[in-house]
C-alpha cells in the first residue's frame, strides 16, 4: 500500500510534514509506502537534515503550492504542478491507495469531488470531527463545515456515511446515530431537523436512537452524531477554543487531553470514490504522523469502496 502526502501543505511546511512522515513510517509496516509529494530539492534536503535516508520514501516532484489564499475551484487546474493536483492525479490513478493534506482545505474538497468524483447516489460529500466521550469511547459528528445549509435528505445520508465510517474505521459494530437538536422530543428544532427526524425514523440501513441535545455531545450515548455543517463547525471551534482556554489556564486533566487534535490527524471526505484525508492547517509533525496513521487505517478498511457499495 502506499499513502500519499502533500509535503507543501499547511502553515508550517515542508519541515513538520516531513517529520510526519518520518515518524509514521516508524509505525507502519515495512509493506506501507509513504510517497512524498512536494518540490523534490526541498524534500531531499528536509530528509536529510533529519538525517533520513530518502530510499525509506518515494519522492514525487511537485514544485508549485496551492496556498491558502488561492482560489479552491481554480486553483488546481491553475497549478497542475502542485502537490494537491498531482496527489489528486496519482489517487485517481491508483498509484497511491490514501492522498491526505493540511493544506487548502476547499482545494482539497473540489479536488475530492471532481478529480475522484462523488459515490454515485451521494448528495455531497462531507468531512467529520472525532468526539472524545467521558466514558473512553469516542463518537463522530458530521459535518463540521463542507455543508453549511442542508436538507433532510442530506442529513439522512450524512447518518449513512457516518455509520459505515463508525463501523469500518473505529470497529463499532452497529453504530448508534443520533441526530444534533435543541431538544429529544421529535417535535423539537426547526423544519429542517424536524423532517429530518421523520426520514431517518424510516430509515432502516441505520440504528437511529433519536434527537441529542449539545449537553450530550460528550456522553458517548451515540456514536455517530449528524448536523449541517454550519450547526458542526460551530460545535467543533467551540470544542476547541474550550481546549486552548483550559490549557492556557493550566488545567490539566486526562479527560480534556484527547480534545487536542493532534491525537486525530486528519478526517476523510466520505462520499468520494478514493480516500481522501484533510488534516489541520496547524498540525505539527505528531498531528501529521496521526494524519498519515489514520490515512492507513481508512484505506486499509476499505472505507471507500464499501460507501461504493452501500450506495449502489
Amino acid at each position: 500500500m502506499k499513502i500519499g502526502i502533500d509535503v507543501l501543505g499547511g502553515d508550517f511546511a515542508p519541515d513538520v510534514n516531513i517529520a510526519g512522515a518520518i515518524l509514521a513510517r516508524k509505525e507502519l509496516s515495512a509493506d506501507v509506502k509513504i510517497v512524498l509529494i512536494g518540490d523534490q530539492n526541498l524534500i531531499l534536503s528536509g530528509l536529510s537534515s533529519f538525517n533520513e535516508d530518502a530510499s525509506n520514501f518515494e519522492v514525487v516532484h511537485a514544485p508549485d503550492v496551492i496556498t491558502m489564499h488561492d482560489h479552491p475551484t481554480r486553483a488546481i487546474p491553475q497549478k497542475p504542478n502542485s502537490s494537491i493536483a498531482v496527489g489528486f492525479d496519482l489517487l485517481a490513478k491508483g498509484e497511491v491507495q490514501a492522498f491526505a493534506s493540511t493544506g487548502n482545505t476547499g482545494a482539497m474538497l473540489v479536488g475530492a469531488m471532481f478529480k475522484i468524483n462523488t459515490v454515485p447516489g451521494v448528495i455531497r460529500p462531507c468531512i467529520t470531527s472525532t468526539l472524545p466521550a467521558i466514558d473512553g469511547s469516542k463518537s463522530i459528528i458530521l459535518d463540521v463545515g463542507s455543508n453549511a445549509d442542508c436538507k433532510p435528505d442530506v442529513l439522512q445520508q450524512f447518518a449513512v456515511l457516518g455509520a459505515l465510517y463508525s463501523k469500518n474505521v473505529f470497529g463499532v459494530e452497529n453504530p448508534k446515530v443520533a441526530l444534533l437538536n435543541i431538544g429529544e422530543e421529535e417535535s423539537k428544532g426547526n423544519l429542517l431537523t424536524q423532517t429530518a427526524h421523520k426520514l431517518l425514523v424510516g430509515s432502516d440501513n441505520i440504528n437511529f436512537i433519536g434527537n441529542i441535545e449539545g449537553r450530550d455531545l460528550f456522553t458517548g450515548v451515540a456514536d455517530v452524531v449528524v448536523c449541517d455543517g454550519f450547526t458542526g463547525n460551530i460545535v467543533l471551534k467551540q470544542a476547541e477554543g474550550m481546549y486552548a482556554m483550559l490549557k492556557k489556564r493550566k488545567v490539566e486533566d486526562e479527560f480534556l487531553d484527547r480534545f487536542n487534535y493532534e491525537n486525530y490527524g486528519g478526517t476523510p471526505i466520505l462520499g468520494v470514490k478514493g480516500n481522501v484525508i484533510i488534516g489541520h492547517g496547524i498540525s505539527n509533525d505528531i498531528a501529521v504522523k496521526n494524519m498519515i496513521l489514520h490515512s492507513y487505517e481508512v484505506a486499509n478498511s476499505g472505507l471507500a469502496a464499501k460507501i461504493n457499495e452501500a450506495f449502489n
